[in-house]
């Protein structure tokens, strides 16, 4: 007997011991990573009739058949990251951001790629084979429309056969990053964090980045070679905001921008410098505009005081436009020397914001469709924010809504019983906690009993007065 008691007690040591306080936190801190990743996405009604705008904040509900989830997420709510207003979407019904999925079991590999919303995943492809694709900009939902050979969406049904304004990618199929494999990668047995592109929104494997990430707590949103190679003129801004400095010490090329000029640098392995007349793939800011009033004035024939009249208002307004173009960051930073490597680059908090909002960077944005750089409330980090401020506005005390329930006595007896059972549990662990012994379930059990049994002696026993 006292064997099996020793045995027991061994037993008992080696089980970890958890507290009340360590589920508490752990729940909260799942709670919170859903919430981010929904982004306060209604789980009832489908997103397709939406105008540019977040639905207001629902806790998503269970579907009626298990799903079955093909993959997690590929990065937590803390890697991909990430507020000045910019544009709104460009297609009306399109959401400036929302949790997306793909069905494998509706659009397979070989099909025409898909995205469906929270509410649909669930109403619609509750027992389907998804993919969780986390958050995509300026999508519409496509739960029914010619994409889908034989299924009809239940919750609008009245859709447009194609949302010609959705980007598609290899994602929608379950795959990621340039060696376009699928997460997690049963084959690969390399452990590696998935990251973001903040621009293409493709997912990327670290190690093929062409350069080492910083810790994820470091950066918080990133761009691919492919978006940096397309969109070059951020490699003027990398000079001076990203996380790790591209510096023109380092091998790679080098653009030494003098004026209108440009001339790029090719720095070979031996240190030599080799010039070359290239093209600069940077737009010129004010360029245009110039060439354009230039066209103006040799067209225009001088013949009346008219004529006269608009050739001066094109030499003003090439004078407003050599303004703009002093006063163009990007014009700054091109004037310095830079490099330009063929890497993944790291950005900061707020990195966007500094970024030039002249008209001619404006318009380069436009042109690049990359107009959301400019929007603060595009980034994933802003995303993530709404949904935790959407949930926490969302959450009821349930005490206070069972006192605004009753009246003012009623409030009375339930503070007062509130207090005894505060007090008098605060008295019983102490006990414990003076013994330096650990509290059992049953030791729980014995306490709520004992109050109970007090609690009904003490209304046994209470006097009754008729007034």
């Amino acid at each position: 007997m006292a064997g099996a008691e020793g045995s027991a007690g061994r037993q008992s040591e080696l089980e970890p011991v958890v507290s009340l306080v360590d589920v508490l936190e752990e729940d909260e801190e799942l709670e919170n990573e859903a919430c981010a990743v929904l982004g306060g996405s209604d789980s009832e009604k489908c997103s397709y009739s939406q105008v540019g705008a977040r639905p207001g904040p629902r806790l998503p509900r269970a579907p009626a058949e298990p799903r079955v989830p093909d993959l997690t997420c590929p990065i937590p709510a803390c890697a991909a990251r990430l507020p000045r207003g910019g544009p709104g979407p460009p297609f009306v019904g399109s959401v400036k951001r929302q949790a997306l999925y793909a069905c494998s079991t509706c659009t397979p590999e070989g099909e025409e790629p898909a995205g469906i919303c929270l509410a649909c995943s669930y109403e619609c492809h509750g027992s389907h084979k998804l993919f969780e694709l986390y958050t995509k900009r300026n999508f519409r939902c496509d739960c029914g429309n010619s994409k889908f050979k034989n299924l009809e969406c239940k919750l609008f049904p009245d859709k447009a056969k194609i949302n010609s304004g959705n980007k598609y990618n290899d994602n929608f199929f379950g795959l990621y990053c340039i060696c376009k494999r699928p997460y997690p990668d049963p084959d690969d047995e390399i452990p590696d964090e998935m990251i973001q592109c903040v621009v293409c929104e493709d997912w990327f494997h670290g190690r093929h980045l062409g350069a080492i990430p910083p810790e994820s707590g470091d950066f918080q949103e990133m761009v691919c070679q492919a978006c940096m190679k397309r969109c070059s003129f951020l490699w003027a801004y990398a000079a001076r905001l990203a996380v790790t400095k591209v510096s023109a010490e380092d091998d790679g090329l080098v653009l030494n921008v003098d004026g209108i000029g440009d001339q790029e640098v090719i720095k070979p392995e031996n240190g030599d410098h080799q010039d070359s007349t290239l093209k600069e793939d940077v737009p010129e800011p004010g360029q245009d505009a110039v060439k354009e009033v230039k066209v103006e004035q040799t067209n225009e024939p001088c013949t009346s005081s008219s004529s006269e009249s608009d050739l001066q208002t094109a030499f003003k307004n090439q004078h407003l436009n050599l303004e703009s173009q002093a006063g163009c960051r990007l014009q700054e930073f091109n004037a310095q020397q830079f490099l330009k490597k063929d890497t993944a680059t790291y950005w900061p908090v707020n990195w966007r914001s500094k970024l030039c909002a002249c008209r001619d960077c404006m318009k380069m944005y436009g042109e690049l469709d990359v107009l959301f750089l400019t929007d603060e409330y595009d980034t994933v980090l802003a995303y993530e924010n709404k949904g935790k401020v959407d949930q926490a506005a969302d959450r009821r005390d349930p005490l206070m809504d069972t006192l605004n329930s009753m009246d003012r006595v009623q409030q009375v007896e339930l503070i007062c019983e509130y207090n005894d059972l505060k007090t008098e549990l605060k008295d019983y662990l102490k006990r414990f906690a003076d013994e330096g012994t650990v509290v059992k379930r049953e030791d729980i059990q014995q306490f709520f009993e004992e109050f109970q049994s007090k609690k009904r002696r003490r209304v046994d026993g209470m006097p009754y007065y008729c007034s």
